[in-house]
């Protein structure tokens, strides 16, 4: 592709256009219109009438919700993804099934929580025999299927490509002379441009055919970010933030090709995460090691190949274990069988129509393995439950009694007091409930796959990615 993207430009506008923009700021600003006709709950209800529907899942890897404008953030990291939520469906209160990325994504694909994917440390594989995954429902509907990706942890001998004809990794072009300046090792790794290069050949190929296109975007975890990105200073957070414009502006790029070559009339895209990040907020800072609020609250928002106006909200707490059997109910393809999420196409038009919330008051359950990269130490599960507004974690010492934390959102948002001293009866009740989520391990299929041997170049390629391995 050309390198004209790789510099945040657009190869398909004229020069002319291009001197315009750059006269309007300096700043990344968003760049393309919005073709999209105005719709109503009614064109929601009737997407699976269409033939023509292609569907765009984006997954940002690492984005808390609480960093972007449409979720209540100060700072304007997110004027693309502000504009898409404002004239679409924000999910307000998501729950990430774990705060480590393959955990996390066994749960999101499968719609099964993680104590029954089996994946929960960091040589575990995702079961094929006897479950069937989107991407496969998606192929045997008449959809191509294609998955990129720069997380190792989603690589496919994980078992993450069944389903998808092709699934690989994108090839790695020279970052802009501004992003390894203030990226110096990004040139080894590449970033999410090569993932919009990539997309965007997809397009050029089977764009005219009905297809269903995968993106996972590393940048965040990576925060890479360059010279007009960098409006938030220095500091440990500030990077993060920048990070977030950054690919913010990436995904700009990609919705000015969308929208020029007519596919934003004819797609449903899917914006979602993995987990978040911490900054201290408990002395605590990075991801994979707890999960609490700020590591497990992650944005989903939907779009339409229409416009919502206004967009809606659906409150209610909703978890990624849901995201795919409500994809599945809106193109009215086969549910995922003996799934743990359920679908939110209720919630979703009972927000559009200006109607009464349903919510079944289920809990929502995140699971890590503070073992997850020791292959010497047996399983140490820490479990998250949220209900309403309260969260219950259980967290394993060793050698010593679980420590129990408890937390009420409603009247601490931060959830940074702990009550488990004062509402026995709310600890009591959650305690069982994560009791019962350990007790149900039955794995999808018929069999759980033997761990995967590992080798060193592997290995390798998830240390780079900043996580401890053995």
């Amino acid at each position: 592709m050309p390198n004209s993207i790789l510099s945040k430009r657009w190869p398909w506008l004229t020069a002319a256009a291009l001197v315009v923009l750059a006269a309007m700021s300096t700043l990344i600003t968003i760049r393309w219109g919005d073709p999209r006709p105005v719709g109503s709950a009614e064109d929601i209800a009737e997407l699976a009438t269409r033939s023509d529907l292609n569907v765009l899942f984006i997954l940002i890897d690492t984005l808390r919700s609480d960093r972007l404008g449409s979720y209540g953030y100060e700072r304007d990291t997110s004027p693309t993804l502000d504009r898409l939520a404002s004239r679409g469906v924000r999910f307000a209160r998501q729950l990430s099934q774990s705060s480590w990325t393959k955990a996390s994504m066994a749960s999101l694909w499968t719609a099964l929580y993680p104590n029954r994917t089996g994946v929960t440390r960091f040589n575990d594989v995702l079961a094929d025999e006897g479950v069937e995954s989107p991407a496969e429902i998606l192929r045997d509907a008449g959809f191509r299927t294609a998955g990129i990706y720069r997380n190792g942890w989603v690589a496919p001998y994980f078992g993450f490509k069944q389903g998808f004809e092709v699934y690989d990794r994108p090839s790695r072009q020279r970052a802009a002379p501004a992003v390894i300046k203030k990226n110096p090792t990004v040139s080894k790794g590449g970033t999410d441009e090569d993932i919009v290069d990539s997309a965007v050949e997809f397009l050029r190929v089977h764009g005219r055919e009905r297809w269903f296109l995968y993106l996972h975007l590393m940048d965040l975890h990576e925060y890479t970010y360059d010279e007009q990105s960098a409006l938030f200073g220095s500091a440990y957070s500030d990077i993060y933030d920048n990070s977030i414009r950054w690919v913010d502006g990436t995904l700009d790029i990609l919705l000015g090709h969308l929208a020029d070559q007519g596919y934003l009339e004819n797609t449903l895209i899917v914006i979602a995460s993995d987990h978040g990040e911490a900054f201290g907020e408990r002395g605590l800072e990075g991801h994979a090691r707890f999960l609490y609020r700020e590591t497990t609250e992650v944005p989903l928002i939907f779009v339409f190949p229409f416009k919502l106006e206004p967009g809606v909200v659906v409150n209610a707490r909703t978890r990624n274990v849901d995201i795919w059997p409500t994809i599945l109910d809106l193109l009215k393809l086969p549910a995922i069988p003996e799934a743990d999420g359920r679908s939110r196409v209720a919630e979703i038009l009972a927000a559009a129509r200006g109607e009464p919330m349903p919510d079944d008051g289920e809990p929502g359950f995140a699971h890590l393995d503070r073992h997850w990269g020791q292959r010497e130490k047996d399983p140490m599960p820490t479990v998250a439950v949220t209900e309403g507004p309260y969260r219950y974690l259980r967290i394993p010492v060793q050698d010593e009694p679980a420590r129990e934390e408890l937390f009420d959102a409603g009247e601490d948002p931060a959830e940074l007091d702990n009550l488990i001293d004062t509402r026995p009866e709310v600890a009591a009740r959650l305690r069982s409930q994560i009791d019962r989520y350990l007790e149900n391990t039955q794995p999808p299929g018929e069999t759980t796959p033997a761990p995967l041997e590992i080798d060193e170049m592997q290995l390798n390629q998830l240390r780079a990615l900043g996580y401890r391995v053995p």
